[in-house]
């Protein structure tokens, strides 16, 4: 396989470091506390608030208080399965081929940086606690995308259509609503008619999203809207769909590169079924809907 080219002229390989001194000073910790002291004046005079308390870890350098380095120590990694039939084009990240020292160490590291954004938002939810706010407060917990570990051959950071970097965290809870996991795919498209619908609101016709409202009420609710991504790497577009069985992406229209990806026997999405004749139904049917955008998934 040819070299692994970059998106990003001069990147330069994760880094990562313990931190001694007072946590507070750290600029997540203080995104913690401006939060928890706007929630505390907005309880104090009776007003409604809305407060979008923006962690930055874990994104890179890997800097966190060496307490939560002490929690992963590096531990051997495993060996991954072989790459099977997916086009170069899919193998490229940010930092393409800029690989740490240590993918053991740089893993550990990641895990730290987690575990302290962990408990940064856990202030906030001691909060809710303390100030008996959950009767009627809505929390929602979501990052902007995911991060390669070395996986793939060495990939690193994001900026692909594989689910390592496409898939995100998303929590919510509001008031009525029990706790449960949904099996659903669904887009971060759908956070803005959520909110709106829980909180009350009218929906703006403006919304591309569907509100997850059914989903809150019965996790298991029928769903029939595939999630969509999309990415350039240099010049050419890549765009992928996610059902709740497969993955399947074109890169320029297919002219570049098509992969298929049953979540059922490959959920880390290493082999590419495109090519299989025994596929070729689910291919046409995936690169329907991909045309489509909304549709019914299969």
């Amino acid at each position: 396989m040819k070299a692994r080219y970059s998106n990003k002229a001069g990147a330069r390989p994760p880094d990562w470091r313990p931190v001694e001194g007072e946590e507070a000073k750290l600029g997540d910790a203080i995104v913690a506390s401006e939060s928890l002291r706007l929630i505390e004046q907005a309880v104090r005079e009776k007003r409604p608030f809305f407060v979008a308390a923006g962690f930055r870890k874990p994104h890179l350098p890997w800097v966190a208080p060496r307490r939560f380095f002490e929690m992963y120590p590096p531990a051997a990694v495993p060996a991954e399965p072989e790459i099977i039939g997916i086009p170069e084009i899919a193998l490229v990240t940010e930092l393409g081929r800029a690989a740490p020292a240590s993918r053991a160490e740089a893993i550990a590291a990641y895990r730290a940086c987690t575990s302290f954004i962990d408990s940064q938002a856990g202030r906030l939810l001691d909060a809710l606690d303390r100030l008996k706010l959950w009767d009627t407060t809505i929390v929602v917990l979501f990052s902007d995308h995911g991060f390669h570990l070395g996986d793939h051959g060495g990939l690193w950071a994001k900026l692909t259509l594989f689910e390592q970097a496409a898939r995100v965290p998303l929590i919510i809870a509001a008031p009525g609503i029990a706790p449960g996991t949904s099996p659903r795919n669904v887009e971060l498209l759908d956070l803005a008619p959520t909110l709106t619908e829980l909180a009350g609101l009218p929906a703006s016709a403006a919304f591309q999203g569907k509100s997850l409202a059914p989903l809150l009420a019965d996790p298991n609710a029928e769903w029939k809207r595939p999630a969509h991504t999309m990415v350039y790497h240099g010049e050419h577009l890549g765009k992928s769909i996610r059902t709740d069985r497969w993955r399947y992406t074109e890169w320029d229209g297919g002219k570049a590169g098509i992969e298929l990806y049953d979540h059922t026997t490959d959920p880390a999405e290493y082999r590419n079924l495109a090519a299989e004749p025994a596929h070729a139904q689910t291919v046409a049917e995936l690169k329907r809907l991909l045309s489509a955008g909304e549709s019914a998934a299969p």
